[in-house]
């Protein structure tokens, strides 16, 4: 910073008067457009190298070009992930030296000094994300340059700016994700389909479905609802499999070699595996409900989805397509697979009993336990459990409870 309050007498030819720069100044442009479809990415790179080019001194130029075609709602370690024929094939005349992350990963070696960019939400449209880049490129001496902050003024002025600029990005990318969200819920709300069909389905196009303006912005993505798969088979093996884990509360393991034993009555792509199996029962579009919300895809880690609570679940109002199962069988369904997973915790036992008396509306109150046995009540009667109990206790008591319907 320059002083405003000079010396009493000409001092500008001692040899520290000023200050000689330690390096030379080595320039990098970073850039992003949000996806190859929504923004052209051939007009809209050159667009903001043209912007930031104007933050350059006279006579200098960018070193590298580090741009993304990705969501700014991505952490920079999952920006830049596309293969480089994809990138190719966009026909943007400005060089690719990498991504956000390669910029991260180079800078150093580079040499890099500043890095600069049309505006922050090119970096990132989450303010963390932008400022953890910031920081660390700070902790490379190298100063992060955003072309439409103002120029001159206070630091604390020019700071402001910028984090204004950054909460702007935030709120932009909040108020987008709420009304993404609420399309999809109305989306699902109204019968539509959400991804993959599922194995008894096929997904076809809604012909009753409106249509959209034909000048309206984005990719036409027409609208699709479930129908039976044309193989049968398929319908007769998902309705087998539940049931095999419904009223025989067979493993996945043990469903798995049944439906392998006989390919011809229970067809399937390559093989039936766990996932296949599991996936399969718990998925509540077999009781011919659309249901939306149920993983949590965005999660920070590339290829792993989180599954939401039920509780979270967003269900189409009535059945909208044909059902496997009836919604009261999947939900036993789901009942015993909690059995199943507890039986090897080893806390299964109490689980099976506790789901047959809840389905008679009773519920199960421990009164006392002696480490050998316990006793509880289950309505208005009681019962000794031995610890642990025997899965044939539990089942002529399960079957005791249903029996008393």
């Amino acid at each position: 910073m320059s002083s405003h309050f000079k010396p009493p007498i000409d001092l500008s030819d001692l040899p520290n008067y000023q200050q000689k720069e330690s390096r030379p100044r080595r320039s990098v442009f970073v850039g992003r457009v949000s996806t190859k479809d929504n923004q052209n990415p051939a007009s809209s790179i050159p667009r903001q190298v043209a912007l930031a080019s104007e933050r350059l001194l006279p006579d200098e130029k960018f070193i590298a070009y580090f741009w993304d075609v990705e969501s700014g709602m991505l952490p920079p370690e999952l920006r830049g992930l596309g293969p480089q024929e994809m990138y190719d094939a966009l026909n943007v005349s400005v060089p690719r030296d990498g991504g956000l992350q390669d910029l991260l990963d180079r800078a150093e070696m580079l040499g890099v000094t500043h890095v600069v960019a049309e505006r922050s939400d090119r970096v990132a449209r989450i303010m963390l994300a932008s400022l953890i880049v910031e920081h660390d490129l700070e902790q490379l001496g190298v100063e992060v340059v955003y072309a439409n902050e103002p120029i001159g003024g206070t630091a604390s002025g020019q700071l402001r700016s910028r984090r204004g600029a950054q909460v702007d990005a935030e709120l932009y990318r909040v108020a987008l994700m709420e009304m993404s969200m609420g399309g999809q819920i109305q989306h699902a709300v109204q019968g539509w389909n959400h991804g993959y069909p599922p194995y008894p389905y096929i997904a076809v196009i809604d012909e009753d479905a409106p249509v959209r303006d034909k000048g309206r912005f984005g990719m036409d993505r027409p609208k699709k609802k479930l129908v039976p798969h044309p193989d049968e088979r398929r319908f007769a093996t998902a309705r087998e499999l539940c049931r095999l884990r419904r009223e025989e509360h067979l493993k996945s393991r043990d469903i798995i070699e049944l439906l392998a034993a006989d390919p011809e009555q229970y067809p399937v792509e390559d093989r039936w595996t766990h996932n296949r199996v599991e996936g399969l029962i718990a998925n509540p579009k077999l009781a011919g409900y659309q249901v939306y919300n149920r993983k949590a895809s965005r999660t920070g880690r590339a290829g792993y989805s989180r599954l939401n609570p039920i509780s979270e679940w967003v269900w189409s109002p009535t059945v909208v397509h044909e059902p496997v199962v009836s919604l009261e069988e999947w939900k036993t369904a789901q009942e015993v697979t909690a059995g199943l997973r507890a039986d090897s915790e080893g806390h299964g036992p109490l689980l099976r009993i506790r789901a047959a008396a809840r389905r008679l509306g009773l519920t199960i109150t421990l009164v006392s336990s002696s480490g050998t046995h316990s006793l509880y009540r289950i309505g208005h009667q009681q019962i000794v459990l031995p610890i642990p109990t025997p899965a044939t206790i539990v089942q002529q008591l399960v079957a005791d409870l249903e029996s008393a319907r």
